[in-house]
């Protein structure tokens, strides 16, 4: 995993990269209209970047409100941790920042791996984007 590097930043510093993964990933592979991809939350986030090498491979938002979001993983690189030292990279900087909590919006498919963070199904099955989520929380004791 040592060749996984993590940069966290505003989005003017991090949008280039930000950008290339979560189009691959939500528009492109998952069909996500590029309308509900983008919103306001990007530009008052703190973003998170995994590059292997010089190459985007990850990334994911930490917003104000304790929100995790737009979690995304390039299809080769699933299933190798990216995603694990990524979420609990947005842990470490959480706890640091003294939050109480961390919440977010699982596809259903990814529910084993955050509940593998420590995180807790709230609430029932909804659709995002044609795509079925529930919301997950971490309360840090």
């Amino acid at each position: 995993m040592s060749e996984f590097k993590i940069y966290s930043g505003l989005w003017t510093d991090l949008q280039q990269d930000a950008k290339y993964i979560r189009e691959t990933v939500f528009i492109q592979e998952q069909q996500i209209a590029p309308e509900d991809e983008w919103d306001a939350e990007d530009a008052i986030s703190l973003h998170f970047v995994v590059l292997d090498q010089h190459q985007p491979i990850a990334t994911a938002r930490l917003l104000k409100n304790n929100s995790v979001g737009r979690v995304a993983v390039l299809k080769e690189y699933r299933g190798k941790g990216v995603g694990r030292v990524l979420m609990l990279e947005i842990i470490q900087q959480a706890k640091h920042e003294q939050r109480e909590f961390l919440k977010l919006s699982a596809q259903v498919h990814a529910i084993a791996f955050y509940e593998s963070l420590g995180f807790k199904v709230q609430g029932d099955e909804y659709l995002d984007c044609g795509i079925p989520h529930v919301d997950m929380r971490l309360l840090f004791a």
